[in-house]
């Protein structure tokens, strides 16, 4: 769905956030994870590359002008320019030798390995080299949620598939039974069960025990 952003930009709100999130995360990979960022103290950088994420996405993704990124984004078009010229070699050399830096060239640090840091990481989720936190995240809702509604029956994997990037809670049925029409779930349309299950919703697992549940008063689980 294309929106309007308040920003005045023309972009796919939900593909945006998506492939922001998936660079961010592959670039808290790079940085080595969370709990290397914790150990070194630098969990402070965690803003400057979402920002920097944000900021290659649009550029890459949409070709957006460095005045509607800055807007977008809310930083100044002197900050996109420096995300945007980033080396990102010149940034992961910096990331390997940080253990040998002084606290002073550290403290600024952030700054300058933000845009490249994000660069690279942009380059290889569109390569298809997924953060593997994520990857074991995703891998580890999904089996949970099968296993929390006791389901290992085709449509199951078919509903998980066809809810990707939907926001939680669902509190009613109008975005479920959009997603999920056509499906075929043991003979019904997915838009059919979708209108008779109980909201809200809160997650993947309960989704799929509402559905089982559903079709068990139909007769038909």
């Amino acid at each position: 769905m294309i929106i309007l952003t308040a920003q005045g930009l023309n972009v796919d709100d939900a593909n945006l956030e998506q492939l922001v999130d998936r660079v961010f995360f592959k670039a808290i990979d790079l940085l080595g994870g969370l709990k290397h960022l914790a150990e070194y103290r630098t969990l402070t950088w965690l803003p400057a590359v979402a920002r920097a994420a944000f900021v290659i996405v649009l550029r890459e993704e949409y070709l957006k002008t460095e005045d509607e990124i800055a807007r977008f984004v809310g930083i100044s078009r002197v900050t996109v320019r420096n995300i945007l010229r980033a080396d990102p070699d010149l940034a992961m050399e910096k990331i390997r030798k940080y253990e040998e830096m002084s606290p002073e060239e550290r403290r600024h640090l952030k700054v300058h390995v933000a845009g490249g840091l994000a660069k690279v990481a942009y380059r290889l989720v569109k390569e298809g080299q997924e953060a593997q936190t994520l990857l074991e995240f995703c891998r580890s809702m999904s089996q949970e949620a099968l296993e929390t509604a006791q389901c290992d029956s085709p449509w199951a994997y078919q509903v998980l598939k066809h809810i990707k990037g939907i926001r939680w809670p669902i509190t009613d049925s109008k975005v479920l039974e959009e997603r999920l029409k056509g499906l075929n779930i043991k003979g019904l349309d997915g838009k059919e069960v979708a209108k008779g299950l109980e909201y809200p919703i809160v997650n993947p697992a309960k989704l799929l025990k509402e559905i089982k549940e559903y079709l068990q008063k139909r007769g038909i689980a």
